[in-house]
Formats: structure tokens, sequence, C-alpha cells
């Protein structure tokens, strides 16, 4: 007969369950936030290390060195292969290891293409313009305008390029490390017209509302991703891709708000050293009428997803969000006719 067991043994198995199910749960967490805030991480000595090496090295060894890390997250990172199956299943395509890796390579080829980029080593790369036009009118009358992207392709290729054309640029970020990167491209590119506004920066959403009217005012172009929702942010239903997905309000809000002009914007990465910029006129005014803004909202977000999903046809390896994006978010609310 198998010995009964003891309260001690029950105490032990029990604990061991509950740290089993705490570990199960952050693991569940982690993997639920996937890649979603991959981004500014880091201390400013890590950031300007991981430049420094790339730069001693030069691009064809770093585009080794990231090779053997995209390899690595593909065959550890659940959430990359997951996501990367999903986001191609809704494009008919059928999804191999090697795709996987193909993508996850291609991400971390343009991250490190950033750090040349923000480093002013644009000597490796050839990049042409579809729509600059619409930019330079933009300089020359003094006009801010909102520029609206998607984790797509390369926000530095575009970040370079305002340089050269002596744009005025103001990437909109929700995450308070904006001030490591804000520093390091002061002490890289004392010149660069780029600096970060974060939106959660003290003052609150009045103090962040008053930070993009200066800037808009002043002859800006303030740079707003609007794929991500974030926890408990105002969000919308669009149809992407065949299936239902949620993309936030606010920048409609935004733009209506303070009377300005929208372009979509997109730094495509094509191979090699080709990056293809677009500047697309999305609305010179957005009209969020009384009584039916969340109708309102919606249909601009729709046509943002159109022209999203468009790019994503042409250029599937440049999608870059490593997760779930057909999910609900967490805490995402529809917008209001009061906003």
């Amino acid at each position: 007969m198998r010995p009964k067991p003891t309260d001690l043994d029950l105490r032990g198995r029990i604990l061991a369950r509950e740290r089993a199910s705490r570990r199960a749960e952050r693991e569940e967490a982690l993997e639920q936030a996937g890649w979603r805030d991959v981004g500014e991480r880091g201390s400013v000595f890590g950031i300007k290390a991981v430049i420094v090496m790339a730069t001693m090295l030069g691009r064809t060894a770093g585009r080794g060195l990231v090779a053997a890390i995209a390899a690595y997250y593909t065959v550890l990172s659940k959430p990359a292969n997951r996501a990367t199956r999903q986001f191609r299943a809704h494009l008919g395509k059928e999804t191999s290891k090697v795709d996987v890796y193909r993508h996850v390579r291609r991400f971390a080829q343009c991250a490190l293409d950033a750090l040349f980029f923000m480093r002013g080593k644009t000597e490796f790369f050839h990049v042409t313009r579809n729509g600059h036009h619409h930019l330079a009118k933009l300089r020359d009358t003094g006009q801010g305008a909102i520029l609206l992207g998607a984790h797509l392709g390369s926000f530095h290729a575009m970040r370079e390029q305002s340089g050269r054309e002596s744009l005025p640029l103001y990437p909109v970020v929700f995450t308070k490390n904006a001030r490591r990167f804000n520093q390091v491209l002061e002490e890289l590119d004392p010149g660069s017209k780029v600096r970060l506004i974060e939106i959660d920066s003290e003052g609150g959403r009045m103090g962040f509302m008053l930070a993009i009217r200066e800037k808009l005012e002043e002859g800006g172009l303030v740079a707003i991703l609007g794929d991500r929702v974030q926890p408990g942010a105002k969000a919308v239903k669009v149809d992407f891709l065949g299936e239902e997905a949620w993309l936030p309000a606010g920048p409609y809000v935004l733009a209506a708000t303070l009377k300005a002009p929208v372009y979509f914007v997109a730094g495509i990465y094509r191979g090699k050293a080709e990056y293809e910029l677009f500047c697309i006129p999305f609305a010179e005014r957005v009209e969020l009428p009384r009584g039916n803004r969340m109708e309102a909202i919606q249909a601009y977000a729709q046509s943002y997803a159109n022209i999203l999903a468009d790019f994503c046809k042409d250029a599937p390896d440049n999608w870059f969000n490593f997760y779930d994006f057909w999910a609900e978010p967490p805490g995402a609310a529809p917008p209001k006719d009061d906003l």
C-alpha cells in the first residue's frame, strides 16, 4: 500500500502548485505582451555601447551579428513565431520556420540600420522618396502637420531624411525612456531636428496637448504611430486584413482638436541598402461632428487600416508587430461623443 501523505507533504505540494501557477501567470502575461513593448529600453550607456559596437564592426559584420541574434529569437521566442504565422495567414501565406526567421531577421536588420542612421552614417544607404513634395511644401509654408505612421519598416530612415530636408520632426512616444534617446540623439547628432515627445510627460494629457500644439504652431511635424492601442486608451474596431482589429482613436481626436492636416508616412526597407519613403495625404482636416464622433473616428481609422493593409501586402516582412494584433487590447474603451 502507498503511504498516506503527511501534512508536510501536502503543504509542500500546495506551495509547489502555487509557485507553478504564479510562474504560468507571469509567462502568460509576457506572451500576451509579446513584443508589443519592444522599444526604448536600457540605459544611455547601453544604447551608446550598441551604437559604438555596430559602427566599429561595420554594417556587413553587424548584419552577420544580428542574423545570429534573429536565429536565437526564432528558436526561443514563442510570441514571435505565433505572431508571424498569424500575420502571414491573414495574407494567405503559409509559414515555415525559415519564413519566421527571415521576418525576425528583417526586424533586426532595420534595428541595426537605425543605429547607423542615428550616427549619421548614411553612406551605406540608397533612399528613394515618394510624395516628399508634400513635406517640402509644409516646410516652405511653415505649416505644421501630423505624420501618421505604423510599426512598419524604419522610422529612422524617415528621420534621416527629415534632417536633410531641414524638417523639424517630433515623434510622439509612450514611455519616459524617451528621455534617454533624446540625450543620446543630442550627443551623437547635436544638429538633429528630431526630438521625442512623451505622451505621459509631466503635466498629464493637457500638458501633452499643449506641447503638440506648440510644435505644430512652430511648423513642426508631429509623428504618431497609429497601429497600437495603449492599455486603457480609447480604441475603435476596424477590418484589417479580413478580421476585426482594434486601433487607437487618439490620433484622430488629436488632429481634430488641433486642426492639423494629416499625412500617412512609411519607410519601407527593400533589402540590401535600399529604403523607400512614402508620404501620402490622409486628411486635410479631420472632422468629428458632435453626435456621431465615434462613427467618424471609426471611418478615419478604417481608412488608415486600408492603407496599412496595402503596405503589408506589398512588404509583409516590414510588419513589426510581434504580438496578437487582432486580440482586444487590455482595458480598451470606445470613444465617447463628448470627446
